[in-house]
């Protein structure tokens, strides 16, 4: 699987290209075609970023990562 670093990442943010990425738990996820990551904001949390330490916030659970497809994963 492709791997990723943080700033590679960022610039998957649904504002500087068109991908809406999401990270989770070293996994990469692409939430573009989902309407609730419009523009690369889901509430209060932003696309291009690591999400792992924010579910806790979340009214729902690390489930919600199965809808979509992973796309790489997270590298230091």
């Amino acid at each position: 699987m492709k791997e990723y670093t943080k700033s590679q990442l960022a610039l998957r943010n649904g504002q500087d290209r068109d991908e809406i990425w999401v990270a989770f738990q070293g996994r990469i996820y692409d939430v573009t075609a989902s309407r609730l990551w419009k523009n690369g904001k889901h509430y209060e949390h932003w696309a291009g970023q690591d999400l792992t330490d924010e579910l806790s916030d979340a009214p729902h659970t690390e489930t919600v990562f199965s809808k979509f497809e992973v796309v790489g994963v997270l590298t230091n």
